[in-house]
This record gives C-alpha cells, structure tokens and sequence, in this order.
C-alpha cells in the first residue's frame, strides 16, 4: 500500500519554492529583463525562450552594487558582446598604464650570492 501524500509539507515547499521566485525576481536581472526588450544592446540580437539565458545584465559604470530602480545604469547584453566589453575595458586600462603607472619592478635578487657560494665549495 502506498502512503497519503504528506499535504502540509507539499504545502512548505510550494511555499518555499514561491518564496524563492519572489525573492530572484527582486534581483537586478529580472527587473532589467521586465524593463527592457529581449535585444543585445551591442549586436542586437533578440533572445527568447531557453536562449534568454545567454542575455546578461551590463553595469555600465561596472559598480554591482549601483543598482538604481530605473535602470538606468544597466544594459543587457549577450553573453560574447558581456566578455568583449569588459575586454575592451581591461585592455584600455592596461593601455593607459605608462611607465608611472607601471606595477613595481621586483628588487630582490634570489642568485645575488650564488657566486660567492659557489667558491667556497
């Protein structure tokens, strides 16, 4: 014989699961998706379905936390348009590194004293 299904706790995690739902849709990507069309900024390319996954949330001045109701500091992009923009800004900024803005040089010299030691033997 089987058992009776335990209603109260199917109740919990419908419950749970409804929970879950409100609190993703609360999220910046899901308020982004509500505000804007289904379209890559950069290549527009439209998204829909099981594809809509490939479509990102940009932050335009790449702050996560600056997430404004209007999104205003949001555009949505594919996921290759997502990676060669912040690409294009890495690369940017490793170009405007000049030598004052160059990372220091290491000083120390691990085989300083190796001739010396090697004399002795």
């Amino acid at each position: 014989m089987s058992k009776a299904p335990d209603h109260a706790r199917l109740d919990r995690i419908v419950l749970e699961a409804r929970q879950q739902r409100a609190l993703r849709d609360d999220g910046y990507r899901e308020r982004a998706l509500k505000l804007y069309p289904w379209i890559c900024g950069r290549c527009a390319r439209e998204f829909s379905g099981v594809r809509l996954s490939e479509l990102t949330v940009h932050h335009k001045d790449h702050n996560h936390d600056n997430n404004p109701p209007d999104g205003s500091n949001w555009e949505l992009l594919c996921l290759y348009c997502h990676d060669n923009e912040h690409a294009r800004v890495l690369e940017e900024q490793m170009q405007k590194r000049g030598p004052a803005g160059a990372p220091p040089t290491a000083t120390h010299n691990p085989f300083a004293a190796l001739g010396g030691l090697l004399k002795k033997s």
